[in-house]
């Protein structure tokens, strides 16, 4: 497995994280099991932080990937008003000067 093959955010009811294997990897897990994988499926981190490995052919059945986009903070998808939208005026005051105050 090289570094230009990274995690990629997955989700079916669940979200995970996974990574498509480029050669073969075998590992036994904190729970003692075995697992094997071939290039080309996907090792498979839960959000418990278990690792397994699902065969291609029934990841890319079952999981559909999240676009980069949607992982982005929500506050980055709300709307800016243009500097437009604030004017400045003048304001009278009774002492005589002027002074500016923005307005939405």
């Amino acid at each position: 497995m090289n570094e230009k093959n990274s995690w990629n955010i997955y989700r079916t009811r669940f979200l995970v994280r996974a990574r498509q294997l480029t050669e073969p990897l075998t590992f036994t897990d904190s729970l003692g099991r075995e697992h094997s994988g071939e290039a080309g499926d996907y090792l498979v981190e839960m959000s418990s932080g278990i690792l397994r490995i699902t065969s291609q052919a029934l990841f890319e059945d079952i999981y559909v990937p999240l676009a980069p986009a949607s992982l982005a903070s929500p506050l980055d998808r709300v709307q800016k008003p243009p500097a437009s939208a604030f004017v400045s005026r003048p304001e009278a005051r009774a002492s005589g000067g002027v002074h500016v105050r923005a307005t939405a």
